[in-house]
């Protein structure tokens, strides 16, 4: 969508758009709500290792315990699946009915760059014989491949996982994911999984999609168009914000990028205070932004990784500015700067409620300062 920015609309520094943001995250105070409506109001959290949903959790909410988001696996309240940026989110059950449509026509670009290896298969078929196969009873990917294979020997057998994952609503069957217990990554889909609550609500396309922008910035804003697009891997979201531009408020950051918001979200003085807080990796703060200078300065840019392996990080004073590991009820942080001693107090304490909250039992159960990689 062209800009329409213009001289008029207020203009929001780094440091109020990271206060914004992190109003918004639950990030600037703990929230007395449900793990469940944080989950909502977050529209699902990073799942791509099981721990991290809990992690985030505790960041974000006054009380919690990670029995809480467990006991929601476990009664189907609380799904993991593949949605936005092909990449497995914890979702609420409601969310996980109506985004993952939201998302289907992204799944499909992604099955067309394994056409090669699908060459000769009939992907109406092949969802139609893979959704048999996983409501008879949740199977692993290996297995899902294998019984693709029985009808397309000659295909690619990652690409039929592709498809198969990309044309079905998958959902990974706990034991997976849930708190202190492990289990291997089986599958079935969303509606076998929530039985009679799995009708979706029947709302017109571009409502939903609607509904969607307005509850991003209700968790992300204020956040310009590429900004969603990169949250939930889709293209051609101009249309969507146009239609919604009258009951927006709209601002421009420094570099004159158009930014959208709903009026009446909070946004604090960018003087306003923020404590640290320990976010594992792959946190949505992180990854939801075409533009993360909100959250990662420049100097910052690229420490959160080594390779492919993310790290978790921690914020000081709203801001990426540290890493940590939690082994043996030991949380060890790296940080990347000096801190005041006020921020050094603030993180130790911050760190030992990590501990006496997450931690497994037993070890030492305190903080120390040092490389996570030494």
């Amino acid at each position: 969508m062209a800009s329409r920015t213009t001289h008029s609309d207020p203009v929001l520094g780094t440091r109020s758009l990271n206060r914004a943001t992190l109003a918004r995250q639950l990030l600037l105070s703990r929230a007395a709500m449900s793990a469940e409506d944080a989950v909502a109001h977050l529209l699902g959290l990073q799942a791509q290792n099981v721990k991290p949903p809990y992690f985030q959790l505790h960041a974000r909410l006054a009380g919690f315990r990670p029995a809480e988001l467990a006991e929601l696996m476990e009664s189907r309240r609380v799904v993991r699946m593949v949605t936005m940026r092909s990449t497995i989110h914890s979702h609420t059950a409601h969310d996980a009915l109506t985004l993952r449509p939201l998302v289907q026509g992204a799944r499909d670009r992604e099955v067309s760059h394994f056409r090669k290896g699908l060459a000769g298969v009939d992907l109406e078929r092949l969802g139609e014989l893979a959704r048999a196969f996983v409501e008879a009873g949740p199977r692993t990917m290996g297995e899902i491949r294998e019984e693709l294979l029985g009808y397309w020997p000659d295909a690619d057998p990652q690409a039929l996982s592709v498809a198969a994952r990309c044309r079905l609503p998958l959902v990974q069957v706990t034991p997976r994911g849930v708190w202190g217990r492990s289990g291997q990554v089986r599958l079935t889909t969303l509606e076998q999984w929530l039985g009679g609550r799995a009708a979706a609500p029947q709302v017109p396309a571009q409502q939903a999609l609607d509904d969607a922008v307005l509850r991003y910035l209700g968790a992300f804003g204020p956040a310009s168009v590429k900004d969603m697009q990169v949250w939930a891997g889709l293209t051609r979201l101009g249309e969507a914000f146009a239609r919604l531009r009258p009951r927006l408020a709209v601002f421009r950051d420094e570099n004159g990028v158009e930014l959208f918001d709903l009026p009446d979200a909070p946004r604090p003085d960018a003087g306003t205070p923020a404590p640290p807080r320990f976010l594992p990796e792959f946190d949505n703060l992180l990854l939801s932004h075409a533009d993360r200078t909100r959250v990662i300065a420049p100097e910052a840019k690229g420490r959160s990784w080594t390779g492919n392996q993310a790290h978790r990080t921690l914020l000081v004073d709203g801001f990426l500015g540290g890493l940590w590991r939690l082994a043996d009820g030991t949380l060890t942080v790296e940080l990347f700067g000096e801190p005041s001693k006020t921020q050094r107090d603030e993180i130790v304490a911050e760190g030992e409620r990590l501990i006496a909250g997450m931690a497994e039992p037993g070890g030492t159960g305190r903080v120390r300062f040092g490389s996570i990689r030494g």
